[in-house]
């Protein structure tokens, strides 16, 4: 996270499960059951929405996200992706339900994904957050195709939008915070074997 950004502003804070906030923030959470090691290919959701925009704006979140993927060696991928990428903004104050986790990174390297056959007793509880982002939220997910679930949800908070050049450097700088909160690589660029290319994986 940069702390130069005017405009989402994160404000680190130890949340207790009962409590809520109205500070500007970035953060994230994510399931247990994410397969984030085995990741490797993603589109985006289809349908109507900013996610389907083809305004200049649309175009301009859905370029910075294929951005830093490509930094961290995943392909677009439009078959069988293995993530679908959504993304929204929503205006003025939202109620946020999140959750309080460790470091994604941290928990992936400790290799305790949870599956349909992890006994009860052996599962993470979850320690839900109630929050309430103020001044419009930009919300990203993360959707296992195979599942069908979400299973990375990251937000900034304090992004209003203006209009002409200015929307677009708000949005990306949006991503660029959002996105720093998934540090996660595919294994084949995190082992040296594959460099990043701007090339789609149509293919797949």
């Amino acid at each position: 996270m940069k702390p130069t950004i005017t405009l989402v502003i994160l404000v680190a804070l130890a949340l207790s499960g009962c409590m809520t906030t109205r500070e500007a923030r970035v953060d994230s959470d994510y399931s247990y059951r994410g397969n984030f090691r085995r990741y490797r290919t993603y589109d985006f959701v289809s349908g109507t929405g900013l996610t389907s925009d083809s305004s200049r704006l649309g175009q301009s979140l859905r370029e910075a996200i294929q951005q830093r993927f490509m930094a961290q060696g995943y392909k677009l991928a439009r078959r069988r992706p293995d993530m679908l990428v959504n993304f929204r903004v929503y205006e003025g104050d939202m109620n946020f339900h999140g959750f309080q986790q460790e470091d994604l990174s941290q928990w992936i390297k400790r290799n305790i994904e949870e599956t349909d056959e992890t006994p009860k007793e052996d599962r993470q509880g979850y320690q839900p957050v109630r929050l309430l982002l103020a001044e419009g939220t930009l919300l990203v997910t993360l959707i296992d195709v195979k599942t069908n679930r979400a299973v990375w949800n990251g937000y900034a908070s304090g992004v209003t939008v203006p209009e002409g050049p200015m929307g677009e450097i708000v949005l990306k700088r949006s991503v660029r915070s959002i996105l720093d909160r998934y540090r996660v690589f595919t294994e084949e660029f995190a082992n040296g074997n594959i460099s990043p290319s701007g090339a789609s994986d149509a293919d797949r």
